[in-house]
Formats: C-alpha cells, structure tokens, sequence
C-alpha cells in the first residue's frame, strides 16, 4: 500500500535532515543522483572506472573506505533493471564517529521529483542541495499580463515558469473622424477590445481550469485594463474566485510574466502563512472555552483521540524529532521503553549502561498512519510562522481539533 503524500513527505525531510548531520573524516561520502533515463550498466561502468581512480588515494583508510562504498552501490545496483521513474539517489560511505572511528552509512532515496542530472561526488559530506529543492512548497500559480495592445498568459509551477501564449490585441488605435463618425468608431473599437478580453480569458480558462492544486490566479499589467478585465468578469467565474491582486508592471509580454511574479512574490508568501493562522485560531477559538472545547494538546492527549477516531485535524510541528524506542542493556540485559529525541546517546535507567536498540519507532510516522486509518487529517506546519512556533513552544509540537468532545 502507498504511503500517504503527507507520510512521504515527512519521511523525506527526516531522511535529509539525518544527510545533513553526517561529516565524513576525510574524503569518505559518495554521492550519486542518476536520472530515470540513464542505463544501469552505463552506470556501473563508470563506477568501476571510479574504482579504478580511488586506487590513487594514498590514505590506506580513505582509500578503503571509498573502494567499500563503491563497491556497495554497485552491489545494489544489481537490484534494478532500470532506475524508476523519478530516478535513484544513493549516499553511502563512512561517517565520523568520533574519535578515530568510523561508521558505515548507507542511504536509497527514490526522489519525490525528477533527477534530471547524472552527478556523482567523493567528499567529506553529501550533496543534498537537488533534494533540498524538492521540499520548497510547490505552488501552482495562474498569471496574466494584459493591457490593449496585448496580453500573456503563463504557469508558474514550483520554480517553472510556463508561457502558455502572447496575443496580440489588434484594436483599433486612435481616429481623426468627429460627430457620428466618432461614435461610431468608439462603438467598433469597444466591441474588439470586448472580443480581445474574451479571447484571452477564453485562453486562460483552458490553461487554468485543468489544473489541479491551482493556488491562486495574479493579474498585471500598466494601466487599468488590468482592474477592468477582472471586474467585468471575464474569466469563469470559478477562476475569478481565485484571483489573488492585480500588480502593476510594465510590460505585458514573457517579461511581464517576470515582473509580475516578482511583484507578487510575498502575497504567495502570505498564502502559506495564512493557512496556519487559520488552523491554529480555529484550534484557539476551541480551547477558550471554558471547558476546554474539541481539543487535544500533548502526547497522552493526543494519542487517546487519534486512536478512537475523535480528531478532525492534528497540528504536527516541524521541529517534532522524537522516537519511541525498545532497547535491552548491554550490561545487566534489562529491556526497557524511552522516548528520546537522540535514540544514539540512549543508556540503561537501571545502570546507566549503553544499550541495544530492539526497535526504534519515529513518533511522527506513527501519528501519520493512526490518522489515516481514522481518515484526520494531518497538518505539518513550519516553526517559521510565529502560529508555528507558538504550536512548538506551548503545546510541545503537537494538538488537535477534534470531531467531538473527549472526556
């Protein structure tokens, strides 16, 4: 069964997290992104060659721990035909443990989005800059520039910028005739500037209205067509819902496109942030009242509700990093159950020894799946936001609007 996007995503940003922390002593870390399209036997290829040169490394240890990483990939390799549709990424190598030791880590990434570069690196840390991209929020956003003379239409998908079409407008310019002639004129250039606009929401509603995950719409331009062509309604009436602001620019063609994002740029901003305010002033509103309301703030608290099907909504900070772990003592063999944040540097209660870890659970992750099995939905909200850093700081990363009152 697949993961819910939620899960995933989360998952993802913890398996990058732990990249990050990771140092090597000395040269010691591959990093390896291979796009869908490339050929595993391509690729083994150009690892034995690199095996080949690791043999110049005059450091014993590096030399043997880069040949032992090397060796390791290809050895997983053998488990594709090809890779899948997203690509592979694979960080493997020796990890400083301190001291003089070393410690083997090994990590299998299937990207979220797209390789769409063949890169291979030997350093003291992994490159994670390509999946650190994919964790920005990708929105999908509609954009026009428009005035008389012309308009543009584009998508802004993530980081992309689509032009999707430029149409010039052909109206009419201005005349030298008077009296009825004038009126006249006026009336035949009000009708083709009628049938411009038209035309381009007619283009806009194509683009826009298939689109799934559809943010917002922004609208720009020089002048007041801009302001006309979305109060008279042109577009369908379910994209005019979704118009953001209009900005001025001063141009209307892919430029314009530029100019207009970048004008626009902290209302997209606001939009995430928005959407926090609202779910923690819906949970606020339900905790002052005076018996408490449809809430659940705290591990036991929350737990309780998810596992009976009570939350509509779980608040889950970013800056949760917490682990359920089963371990038995290296010394006096006791078992035991912690909650840490650092499963590593875990010791025995009764003696204080280090321990074995029989099981290690993230607390997230088994939020992630309690709330799907009870169809709540999760919201992972950042600690940049001051609602996101008050979730952090005063409810501990974790609360809930219930569906019904517990208790």
């Amino acid at each position: 069964m697949a993961k819910p996007d939620a899960l995933a995503r989360y998952e993802f940003k913890r398996q990058i997290r732990e990249l990050q922390s990771i140092k090597g002593r000395a040269t010691e870390l591959i990093t390896l992104y291979i796009p869908a399209k490339k050929q595993i036997h391509d690729i083994v290829s150009y690892l034995r060659n690199e095996a080949s040169q690791s043999a110049n490394i005059k450091s014993r240890t590096t030399k043997k721990n880069v040949s032992w990483a090397i060796e390791s990939i290809m050895g997983r390799l053998k488990n594709f035909k090809q890779p899948p549709d997203n690509g592979l990424v694979f960080f493997v190598g020796h990890k400083a443990a301190g001291g003089d030791q070393t410690e083997q880590v090994t990590y299998v990434i299937e990207p979220p989005e797209p390789i769409t570069t063949f890169l291979y690196r030997c350093d003291s840390y992994f490159y994670i800059d390509t999946l650190e991209d994919m964790l920005t929020e990708k929105q999908t956003l509609g954009m026009i520039v428009i005035d008389r003379t012309e308009a543009t239409i584009g998508i802004l998908n993530g980081k992309r910028l689509q032009v999707v079409k430029n149409i010039q407008s052909r109206i009419m310019g201005k005349h030298r005739q008077g009296g009825q002639s004038a009126q006249r004129f006026e009336r035949l250039i009000e009708i083709s500037a009628h049938e411009y606009y038209k035309k381009v929401a007619g283009i806009a509603d194509d683009a826009f209205l298939p689109l799934e995950g559809l943010t917002g719409i922004v609208v720009g331009g020089p002048g007041a067509t801009k302001n006309f062509f979305v109060d008279k309604n042109y577009l369908h009436h379910e994209l005019n819902k979704k118009v953001l602001n209009t900005y001025d620019t001063g141009y209307t063609d892919e430029y314009g496109l530029k100019e207009l994002l970048d004008n626009a740029s902290q209302a997209l901003k606001d939009l995430d942030i928005s959407k926090e305010k609202e779910l923690m002033r819906r949970f606020m509103a339900e905790l002052r009242k005076p018996d408490g309301g449809q809430t659940a703030y705290g591990e036991v608290e929350v737990y309780n509700a998810l596992n009976i099907g009570a939350v509509d909504t779980l608040l889950v900070s970013e800056g949760i990093s917490r682990y359920r772990i089963s371990y038995t003592c290296k010394d006096c063999e006791v078992t035991g159950k912690s909650m840490t944040n650092e499963p590593d540097s875990l010791k025995c209660k009764k003696c204080k020894s280090d321990v074995n870890i029989d099981e290690e659970a993230d607390v997230i992750e088994e939020l992630y799946i309690i709330a799907e099995g009870t169809g709540s939905t999760v919201e992972l909200m950042s600690q940049d936001s001051e609602e996101g850093e008050m979730l952090m700081k005063a409810f501990n990363g974790l609360a809930a609007i219930l569906r019904y009152k517990v208790g």
